[in-house]
């Protein structure tokens, strides 16, 4: 299994939409592990965060867009989220000021020669991976996909298109990095100089050029252009799937086969298979994760696992309560309960890092808890129960967070409690 990456220092990229025309200014910074890949609009008030997931896709005419819970909206993230997934970078924090990322060349290739650029640093835990054991065939419109098992990641695409440079094309690409960047990276977007008036008209398309399109007339390219690969056109169709797919949030084990893909359908399929991740068995930090940022050690570390981790927004986690306890023999002897206060400690833990899960060196770091607030017992806990902790930050200012939490024992819950951290220095 591999571990997780992120980038080893700070690149910055400059350049226009393709869609809205204005001018974007983007830095690629290092993220903490678990945190996936998010965006961070540092020119809107508050500067709110944007994650790279299929719940956050806003728009799919022409484009991926993404848009946060504060209102926050970033255009047309396909193709850095290409490169990132096909460089195997789980975790990485991207600065914006402007609305849309820039489209460069068209391509992902001035994307993985930024990553590049800020190196590949390796980090200490496990990658997610989504490996698919069974087929899965999903149709949308005209867009047909089957994601069939395999031992590596491919993804193979065919269109039909009535265009004498087009006609049908297909192609299949093993999605190894440097493989990635030879066959897929370079490969523009293109579009029909018909289409022109039309789509500005409707708001797109206001920065698109020959310098970053691929311009179609009614019989060959506009303006002396060149294609890169004869099938350019369906190679380009497959690097935004492949974008698209890194909303998935894993690095995936499956051979996506995929006739006529389009945005609506490559993110309803993100959607299926961000599915199959979430109904996994496991965890993206086991025990031996969390000492590495907790302090907390035995009897007093309440938290076996992570299992979700929205960074800055919500977690899950679980406990599994044994028979062999070192509170259960004092409290209560012959009737054992798991104490309350222990059971929000438990709840402090798991939201401890969530707190500090956008943090670059979390494990200088330790959570205060300042107040605990409205908090509730509804069921006692026993042994060989299964404490499942699910919160969200409801407030945050500075080095303080608000948290909200519940624990739940098969789904009833047990308990919840609205606690004040405050993260400090170790």
């Amino acid at each position: 299994m591999a571990n997780q990456r992120t980038v080893a220092r700070p690149v910055e990229v400059r350049g226009r939409g393709l869609h809205t025309g204005e001018e974007s200014v983007l830095t690629l910074r290092a993220a903490p592990e678990h945190s996936g890949i998010r965006f961070r609009r540092i020119d809107l008030p508050g500067s709110p965060h944007i994650p790279a997931t299929p719940a956050a896709v806003g728009g799919v005419r022409w484009e991926t867009s993404l848009r946060g819970g504060d209102g926050g909206e970033v255009r047309t993230a396909e193709h850095l989220l290409a490169a990132a997934h096909a460089l195997r970078v789980d975790n990485l924090l991207i600065e914006i000021a402007g609305p849309e990322v820039p489209a460069l060349d068209g391509s992902a290739e001035p994307w993985c020669r930024a990553l590049r650029e800020a190196g590949l640093a390796e980090q200490a835990t496990r990658a997610r991976r989504l490996r698919i054991d069974r087929p899965i065939h999903l149709a949308v419109g005209s867009s047909r996909y089957s994601v069939l098992p395999s031992q590596s990641y491919r993804v193979s695409g065919s269109i039909s298109f009535d265009h004498p440079l087009i006609a049908e094309q297909f192609v299949s690409a093993a999605m190894e990095p440097e493989l990635f960047q030879r066959d897929i990276a370079p490969a523009r977007t293109f579009g029909l100089a018909a289409w022109r008036d039309e789509l500005r008209a409707e708001g797109f398309a206001l920065g698109a050029s020959l310098e970053n399109t691929i311009v179609l007339s009614e019989r060959g390219l506009e303006g002396g252009q060149e294609l890169r690969y004869p099938d350019e056109f369906v190679r380009h169709k497959v690097l935004d799937l492949i974008g698209d797919l890194a909303l998935v949030g894993a690095r995936l084990q499956c051979h996506v086969i995929a006739e006529q893909p389009g945005h609506r359908g490559n993110v309803r399929l993100a959607r299926r298979l961000a599915a199959e991740l979430d109904t996994e068995p496991g965890a993206i930090m086991d025990v031996n994760d969390i000492m590495k940022i907790l302090p907390h050690r035995y009897p007093m570390l309440l938290l076996d696992r992570v299992t979700e981790l929205e960074a800055g927004r919500r977690i899950t986690g679980l406990k599994n309560v044994s028979a062999n306890e070192p509170f259960f023999a004092g409290h209560y002897p012959g009737h054992p309960i798991m104490p309350g206060v222990l059971i929000l400690e438990a709840l402090g833990q798991c939201g401890s890092l969530l707190l500090m899960s956008e943090l670059e060196n979390p494990a200088e770091k330790v959570i205060h808890l300042l107040s605990v607030d409205k908090a509730k017992f509804r069921r006692p806990v026993v042994p060989g129960d299964q404490l499942e902790f699910e919160l969200e930050i409801i407030q945050r200012k500075a080095n303080r967070g608000r948290l909200k939490g519940v624990a739940r024992v098969d789904g009833k819950m047990v308990a919840e409690v609205t606690m004040l951290g405050h993260i400090v220095d170790r």
